[in-house]
């Protein structure tokens, strides 16, 4: 997890690994009364690639923060769009890849030992930008008002959501497991490329060893269970 520079040196080295995808879009359709239905992807259709895939591993942290605070595009304002952008690339995802045997979703998962120190340092400085762009946020509305413009008391109390939150054993993390449960359930009864799946889960990071993080870490997020591991395998 998380190697510096791994992906440019493999790209590098072994440049014919990367290839094109072709990717088939979602079309609509008109009803008995002209109004326009949305025709998602068949996923149990032949991939277009003219390839077929048995199996899909997700690292699911680099769809999260991605599709939490994307670059180029205003961040979801709210926990509950976060998730609705976490579905729709993943299913993105599948639909490109459409596993026919397993598809294996990895949530989130306690960094070995020799990781923590980095990862500690990079989430304190983290913390400290979102510390400083908050206070230079409301430094610039009181100068806005001061110009004369109106701010609304919504913007007046908008606070930005911390992506320390993608961290084991929050709140967050918790809601994404259960989100993601949800979401592979419903896909299971309504997407015909998803009604052979068995659906299983794995609990990973149980209580006592959160706690057991969190205190090695001095301080940090409450603990709570996280499911890691979701499981979808043909029959």
């Amino acid at each position: 997890m998380g190697v510096p520079a791994l992906f440019r040196w493999l790209s590098k080295k072994y440049p014919k690994i990367i290839l094109s995808v072709e990717e088939e879009d979602e079309f609509q359709v008109p009803d008995e009364n002209d109004e326009n239905i949305t025709v998602p992807v068949n996923m149990a259709l032949p991939n277009p690639n003219g390839v077929e895939f048995d199996s899909l591993y997700l690292d699911m942290n680099g769809i999260v923060h991605p599709c939490t605070h994307p670059e180029g595009k205003p961040a979801p304002e709210t926990e509950e769009e976060m998730m609705i952008e976490v579905f729709k690339y993943t299913e993105r995802v599948v639909n490109m890849v459409r596993p026919r045997k397993l598809l294996f979703m990895a949530i989130d998962g306690v960094a070995p030992r020799a990781k923590m120190n980095q990862q500690r340092s990079r989430r304190f400085r983290s913390a400290q930008e979102a510390k400083e762009k908050e206070e230079a946020r409301k430094e610039s509305l009181v100068l806005w008002e001061q110009m004369g413009k109106t701010v609304s008391d919504a913007e007046k109390e908008k606070k930005a959501w911390d992506s320390n939150a993608i961290t084991p054993g929050t709140p967050f993390m918790d809601l994404l497991a259960a989100s993601l449960r949800y979401w592979v359930v419903q896909k299971m009864n309504t997407d015909p490329g998803w009604k052979d799946y068995s659906f299983q889960m794995h609990p990973f990071l149980e209580r006592e060893s959160t706690r057991s993080w969190i205190l090695l870490e001095d301080s940090g997020p409450t603990p709570v269970m996280t499911l890691t591991l979701i499981m979808l395998f043909m029959d």
